[in-house]
């Protein structure tokens, strides 16, 4: 499972109605980055036949069968302080993370 916060939800509909896009947002794992693996995440239109496909609150979130095997427990969250926000990955699965936290060792 994959879990996406109320906060985080409400970012992800406030950016898909202002680019006036339809679908759903892609959650995945790519090789790279300063710690082995990044993490991907960007909209589609549609799922692919193979995702797993989770819905909070009208959000639709697609990922791959590799890219769970890495994400699974992930939690999504949207973090606001003085110096930045932005969204946040909470990875059970992560060993080790890079200071910037957009990638991480398994």
């Amino acid at each position: 499972m994959i879990e996406v916060t109320p906060k985080a939800i409400a970012k992800i509909k406030e950016a898909l109605a202002t680019h006036h896009l339809e679908g759903g947002l892609r959650l995945g794992v790519l090789g790279g980055g300063c710690s082995g693996l990044s993490y991907q995440f960007k909209f589609d239109a549609k799922p692919r036949s193979n995702d797993k496909v989770f819905e909070y609150d009208g959000v639709k979130v697609f990922v791959d069968p590799k890219s769970y095997i890495y994400l699974h427990g992930l939690t999504l969250d949207y973090k606001e302080s003085l110096l930045q926000s932005g969204f946040v990955f909470e990875n059970p699965n992560a060993k080790k993370t890079c200071g910037c936290g957009t990638s991480f060792v398994a």
